[in-house]
């Protein structure tokens, strides 16, 4: 690993960005923290057919990236004895009939076997779809706007069968963190967002992230998202940065920015916001199908290969993107948003695994980034 705050290491960086967007992507901001300074960089454009590039500390949809917030936030009422790790959801939520073998636990870690309501991708190739929100093509943009409870996605997604029994295998389900939203505001009596001010932003004065609810808007600055389709033969793009997040809600919802994320992630794993042993236990990864990867309690625990090891949680929404990858120490950092032009295909999933993975060898060394996030993961 070389110096990525050198000159040389910064040129790198930037040459990284420009190939990015040639790639495809529309446009990229990047943020690198460690011991030495920091680095900000940026390429492409915030708007298409505009020559601005996007904003560093722009608003963003974060996607997954929410996990680590809402799994941190149920780790904090773990702290606080308001609630167990091992505790069956059932016990807390009755009244949608969760399985009782069901676990907090089995939700922060994937674990639960529960039906994604946003559709299963099986190991055969198939699919099974889910909420009509999560269509592709000109449906999903007829229903952008379209409000959905979050009750109705749990609902939805327990009248499916579960992928497997509790605690018999892993998949990624947006389902698991619907109801840990749930959960945490049956067991504290006050919205999700009220206890993200008062165990996270609050505490770490993080002015640019909030939790959307229903609203459709995104705060300035920010650079736009994009949907292609074909309506009648014709192919379409449309701008759809503003749209209602409610139909991933905690699977995804979330907005921020780079220097937000970075604050919360070196901050969360630098021991800052959980005691030790909650931490510990967020960190103690089941294997995924992904090589070198593994899941803990909201977030991936990667082996970049020659004893390098970075924490990370990646997400992407609707032609938004945010990076989020730390040391184990929290002492160095690499967060980022991206906004790009998504379609029904993930056309461009690949160049976004690319992008992260160039980033990575730069920023950590190894030669795995991880999984490219699909819309809403």
């Amino acid at each position: 690993m070389f110096n990525s705050l050198s000159e040389q290491g910064c040129s790198e960086l930037q040459r990284i960005l420009d190939g990015i967007v040639e790639s495809g992507i529309a446009g990229i901001t990047l943020r690198v923290r460690d011991g030495r300074g920091e680095w900000t960089g940026s390429a492409g454009a915030g708007r298409l057919g505009e020559g601005a590039e996007p904003p560093v500390d722009g608003h963003v949809r974060i996607g997954s990236s929410t996990k680590t917030f809402v799994a941190a936030l149920v780790l904090g009422l773990v702290a606080e004895g308001r609630i167990g790790l091992d505790d069956p959801v059932d016990g807390h939520l009755p009244e949608f009939g969760v399985d009782r073998r069901v676990t907090v636990r089995m939700l922060l870690q994937h674990t639960s076997g529960i039906f994604n309501f946003t559709g299963e991708y099986y190991e055969d190739g198939t699919t099974a779809p889910g909420i009509p929100a999560t269509t592709a093509g000109k449906e999903w943009v007829d229903r952008r706007f379209t409000a959905y409870p979050p009750q109705d996605l749990v609902r939805l997604a327990l009248s499916r069968p579960a992928r497997f029994g509790p605690g018999e295998g892993w998949s990624y389900s947006n389902t698991n963190y619907v109801l840990a939203r749930l959960l945490i505001e049956r067991v504290t009596g006050r919205p999700v967002a009220e206890e993200t001010r008062r165990l996270i932003t609050g505490p770490l004065g993080l002015s640019g992230t909030t939790v959307p609810g229903a609203g459709t808007d995104i705060a300035e600055p920010h650079a736009h998202a994009y949907y292609r389709y074909e309506d009648g033969g014709e192919e379409r793009t449309v701008d759809v940065t503003r749209l209602d997040p409610s139909w991933i809600s905690s699977g995804g919802d979330m907005i921020s920015t780079s220097k937000d994320l970075q604050t919360f992630f070196s901050a969360l794993v630098g021991g800052k916001l959980l005691p030790a042993g909650l931490l510990a236990e967020m960190c103690a990864t089941r294997p995924t199908p992904a090589p070198g990867m593994g899941y803990g309690l909201g977030v991936f625990v990667q082996d970049l290969g020659d004893g390098v090891t970075v924490i990370t949680h990646n997400g992407g929404a609707a032609g938004h993107a945010a990076l989020m990858y730390s040391t184990p120490d929290g002492a160095t950092t690499l967060t980022g948003t991206l906004n790009y032009v998504d379609d029904a295909a993930l056309s461009l999933a690949p160049a976004f695994q690319q992008a992260t993975q160039r980033l990575v060898d730069a920023v950590f060394g190894g030669g795995q980034a991880g999984p490219a996030a699909r819309p809403g993961e």
